[in-house]
């Protein structure tokens, strides 16, 4: 369930007022784990990419076909693994608080979807 604009207002006051009172504390709770975990299953994807060339190689040399089709799907296991790591990593570290314009824009979008779907539901069950 989204927050109502009177909810997002206040707890980007409050955000604000964390920042204000204990920058220190408040970027310490930003999520410095999350990235560290992010960086680390980027770089495990990375290696695992790199085994996975050594396989396929293998195969190839050794002429057994499915080793080099297991190398080619850790290749591309690990390479998903790393798009989505690196995609779902927090992005603006240590930039403070979200500005409020986002969730605004957001929720005026989809104010606006749910207002045409209505219109559209009211005009079909009018008909």
């Amino acid at each position: 369930m989204p927050l109502s604009e009177h909810e997002q207002r206040l707890l980007e006051q409050m955000e604000r007022a964390l920042y204000a009172e204990d920058p220190k504390f408040a970027s310490a709770l930003e999520g410095t784990g999350l990235r560290a975990y992010t960086r680390r299953r980027v770089y495990q994807a990375a290696a695992g990419f790199v085994v996975g060339i050594a396989l396929l190689m293998g195969g190839m040399v050794a002429q057994l076909i499915w080793v080099s089709v297991v190398g080619f799907l850790v290749m591309l296991g690990c390479a998903v693994l790393a798009v989505t790591g690196w995609r779902r990593g927090p992005a603006g570290h240590g930039a403070g608080p979200k500005p409020a314009t986002t969730p605004r824009r957001k929720a005026g979008v989809m104010n606006r979807m749910e207002q045409r779907w209505q219109r559209r539901r009211d005009e079909q069950s009018g008909l």
